[in-house]
């Protein structure tokens, strides 16, 4: 949580809904899915209009609404626009890049 929000008071709280977020993409197979990026997403993209006071089941909704696309096109525009762009690749994540999926032949 690098940059204040209003909203981030409210982050223990809804830190259960978060962490079952992720399990479900997870289950989707988007293993790099974690709690800080879903944050971040909900924080800069969901919630840039900040309600004074918002009902917590409202932040709870917009939290378990949050479909795999957006997430996905969030992380990918934000690795875009990071200053590693054209940073060298380890070892290991070029292995990682090339590895065989289980399920395919």
């Amino acid at each position: 949580m690098m940059d204040k929000h209003a909203y981030d008071t409210y982050y223990r709280t809804l830190l259960p809904a978060l962490v079952s977020k992720v399990e479900e993409f997870r289950l989707f197979q988007y293993e790099k899915a974690d709690i800080q990026t879903l944050w971040s997403y909900l924080t800069k993209k969901k919630w840039k209009a900040v309600e004074a006071e918002p009902p917590l089941s409202k932040l709870v909704a917009d939290v378990l609404s949050v479909k795999p696309g957006e997430y996905m096109n969030f992380t990918q525009v934000n690795a875009y626009k990071s200053p590693e762009w054209g940073a060298r690749i380890s070892e290991d994540e070029m292995s990682f890049l090339f590895e065989k999926p289980e399920n395919r032949e």
